[in-house]
């Protein structure tokens, strides 16, 4: 599906082009594995899970698809974006 139609579809995502990767973080859950990224000037981590480890996309630029979210660590609720569809730019 094309990003145009996700994002008529979907009114609440968010899509950006060409951001710059500042840190890549996997972590292996048991059933997935957890990618946290976090963007050149943006504070939120962005999130995403896929079935194996990918490769380190650090000081790559990228194309995101995302939307807000909220997730509880030890009963604070933090902002993140969960990424919905990533590409190297």
């Amino acid at each position: 599906m094309s990003v145009t139609k996700l994002l008529k579809t979907h009114q609440k995502l968010n899509h950006s082009e060409n951001m710059k990767v500042t840190s890549h973080v996997q972590r292996d859950t048991k059933e997935w594995v957890l990618n946290t990224v976090m963007i050149e000037g943006y504070d939120v981590p962005f999130k995403y899970k896929r079935k194996k480890t990918y490769k380190n996309i650090q000081g790559q630029r990228i194309n995101l698809t995302y939307y807000a979210a909220k997730e509880n660590v030890a009963g604070i609720d933090m902002e993140i974006m969960k990424v919905v569809r990533i590409k190297i730019a």
